[in-house]
C-alpha cells in the first residue's frame, strides 16, 4: 500500500469517529444535553447542537481531505477540550469510572496528537486539497 493510501485510510478512521459521534448527538439530543448539563457546561443545549454540527462538518472535511489542516487544528483543540471537560478527574470514588475516564482522557489526547501530525504533514495525494493545489 502506498503512503498516500495509508494516509487516506488514517483519515477515514479518524473521520469515522467524529461523523458517528455527531449522529449519536443528533440521535439523542436530550441525553447529550443532560450529559453536558451534568458536566456544568454553560448553555448545554447550544453546546450539544454546536458540537454535533462541528463533529459532522469537521469529520467530513477530514474524510475527503478538504481544508484538512484547518480541520485538524480545530479537531485537535476539540479533543483536548473534550478530554479536560469531559474526563479529567471524573469518576469520583468509583475505581471503574475513574479508570474509564482516564482511558477516555488519554484516547482524546492521543487523537489530538494524530490530528497535529496530519495538520503538519497534510492530507496526502488522495484528497480534495491535493487536487486543488
Amino acid at each position: 500500500m502506498t503512503g498516500s493510501a495509508i494516509v487516506l485510510v488514517g483519515r477515514i478512521l479518524l473521520a469515522a469517529m467524529f461523523i458517528l459521534a455527531s449522529f449519536d448527538k443528533f440521535g439523542d439530543i436530550e441525553g447529550t444535553t443532560a450529559y453536558f448539563t451534568d458536566l456544568g457546561l454553560p448553555m448545554p443545549d447550544l453546546v450539544t447542537w454546536a458540537s454535533g454540527l462541528f463533529e459532522l462538518i469537521a469529520g467530513l472535511c477530514i474524510l475527503v481531505g478538504f481544508q484538512t489542516r484547518i480541520a485538524c487544528w480545530l479537531l485537535a483543540a476539540f479533543c483536548l477540550a473534550a478530554a479536560y471537560f469531559g474526563h479529567y478527574g471524573r469518576g469520583g470514588d468509583d475505581p471503574v469510572l475513574v479508570l474509564m475516564n482516564m482511558q477516555a482522557l488519554m484516547k482524546n489526547i492521543a487523537i489530538a496528537g494524530g490530528f497535529l501530525v496530519l495538520a503538519v504533514h497534510g492530507p496526502g495525494a488522495l484528497s480534495v486539497d491535493a487536487r486543488r493545489d
